[in-house]
């Protein structure tokens, strides 16, 4: 093999090897499962070892090396944030906390409209249940927040009026 077609080899062994990255990351965009990026990395990898001119078997392997050990030191790391806080037995925060939580109709909530005070903060709510309406000064639990709006369910635990703390 000659000097020019050694160097023109791995160039396109190179190419290749960071287009198969591209298109495992643009893949990753649509699935969104952080695991075709694993293998995006070891691509590049496998691009890095093409650039210092390595044969494509060990290419091949440096690929499945990156991608092996992206997918086991990375994977349960981001498997264990993704779980929710009910599932782990933390305390929930943000949009967790929430969910379960007990309001205070303040407007009229139908499946329409409606307005909420949750923990102090007013939230724009609807009825969970289309066919169910609140009246101001009931209590509702907070099935579901969508965006900013609470989906609401009627509270059998607390009376209109009442904390829940109170009831006890």
């Amino acid at each position: 093999m000659t000097r020019a077609s050694a160097c023109h080899s791995w160039v396109v062994d190179a190419v290749v090897w960071i287009v198969l990255g591209v298109v495992l990351a643009v893949a990753e965009i649509f699935t969104t499962t952080l695991f075709l990026i694993m293998f995006a990395a070891g691509a590049f990898a496998a691009a890095g070892a093409a650039a210092l001119g390595a044969p494509v078997a060990v290419q091949a392997v440096v690929f499945a090396l990156v991608s092996a050990l992206s997918v086991a030191v990375a994977r349960p790391v981001i498997r264990r944030h993704s779980r929710s806080s009910l599932e782990t037995g933390e305390q929930p925060f943000g949009v967790e906390a929430i969910e379960g939580s007990t309001a205070l109709v303040l407007e009229a909530v139908d499946a329409e409209h409606g307005m909420v005070k949750i923990d102090g903060e007013l939230w724009s709510a609807r009825s969970f249940d289309a066919t169910q309406s609140f009246a101001p000064g009931e209590r509702v639990q907070v099935i579901k927040v969508r965006g900013a709006t609470a989906l609401v369910w009627q509270d059998d635990v607390s009376s209109p009026g009442q904390l829940p703390e109170a009831k006890r």
